[in-house]
């Protein structure tokens, strides 16, 4: 008999898997020096759109194409406005996420509560049956296994092929590779549409997978784009510690669940929202070895403690894109 506690971690890997396309997505777009702060909004448009689509059409494809596309054509106004039209891609970012936010709960009245189309569970033949491996990871929804997928592509990508190299190259020094002849802008167009699709899928995996439909405000889905903002930095723009930071989010939220019966004295409310305390304190992690005031803590700990307090701090401690941000004008 499989432990209870199996098919708890199963549902977090499977609440882990939107979250973790999303994080690769704007990782994409943030190597390659653009900040897509849309990703809120694009999430609840795309979530939105997707399931009417899958609903009027009885297409799940459909809908994670309609989706993908929804994403890539946000994020293509938010990289237009900036690398074009030299527009601030901070504000241009926050006025689409409202847009988008507002623009999905009010086109998708008519849809909130309808059944639809659902992604099922596909077990793997043989691997299915294995003790604790198989309902962990083998007998999950496809939108599992594409996020496995997808964070094994991204780091070959980035890290072990020439495009990828291009990319870093472009979000670090875009005047060194533009004399070396790449087409800096060009690429940055590029990898933001590539990951503002992969945004958007995100989103239509929420109410065709993972949450099995539109709720409006109440699916639970608004915030997620600035957790994933969140989690990229948390991951240092580097997509398997993205992906650990987004199953580190779902395991907080199994967490909260997991403790509110066994802790009756605290409000479920308080249990709900500590992933989101959580997850910040955690980002915060990122950074806290560079402020004086923690070098000075550090400075009066024993030899032994302050070696392993520094290694833990340097081990979280990321770095952004040299150019993530700043404009670059091709001459």
């Amino acid at each position: 008999m499989t432990p209870e506690w199996v098919f708890g971690l199963a549902g977090v890997l499977a609440a882990a898997a939107p979250l973790t396309i999303a994080v690769i997505g704007e990782t994409f777009s943030e190597r390659a020096g653009v900040v897509n702060l849309s990703v809120n909004g694009a999430m609840l448009l795309a979530a939105m759109a997707a399931f009417a689509v899958a609903v009027q059409t009885g297409s799940l494809v459909s809908g994670f194409l309609v989706g993908a596309l929804i994403g890539a054509v946000m994020a293509l106004v938010v990289a237009f406005a900036s690398l074009t039209l030299r527009q601030s891609q901070v504000a241009v970012g926050l006025v689409l996420a409202l847009l988008g936010r507002d623009l999905a709960y009010f086109l998708g009245n008519p849809f909130m509560g309808v059944p639809g189309p659902r992604v099922g569970h596909i077990p793997i033949p043989w691997l299915a049956e294995l003790p604790v491996l198989g309902p962990l990871f083998f007998q999950q929804s496809p939108l599992v296994y594409i996020a496995f997928l997808t964070i094994l592509l991204a780091w070959v990508w980035i890290f072990r092929t020439r495009p990828g190299l291009v990319l870093r190259g472009v979000g670090e020094r875009p005047p060194a590779a533009f004399t070396r002849g790449i087409p800096v802008t060009r690429v940055r167009y590029r990898y933001a549409v590539l990951g503002g699709a992969l945004v958007g899928l995100a989103g239509a995996a929420y109410t065709l997978d993972l949450k099995g439909g539109w709720q409006g405000p109440i699916s639970g889905i608004d915030g997620i784009g600035w957790i994933v903002l969140a989690i990229t930095i948390f991951g240092g723009w580097h997509p398997v510690r993205g992906a650990l930071g987004a199953f580190l989010f779902a395991l907080l939220q199994w967490l909260s669940l997991v403790l509110q019966p066994r802790l009756p004295g605290i409000p479920s409310q308080v249990l709900n929202v500590a992933p989101f305390p959580l997850m910040i304190f955690t980002l915060l992690l990122t950074n806290l070895g560079n402020t004086e005031w923690a070098q000075t803590m550090l400075a009066r700990l024993p030899a032994s403690s302050r070696r392993i307090a520094l290694r833990i701090l340097r081990s979280l401690q990321v770095s952004p894109p040299a150019a993530l941000g700043v404009a670059f004008e091709e001459e």
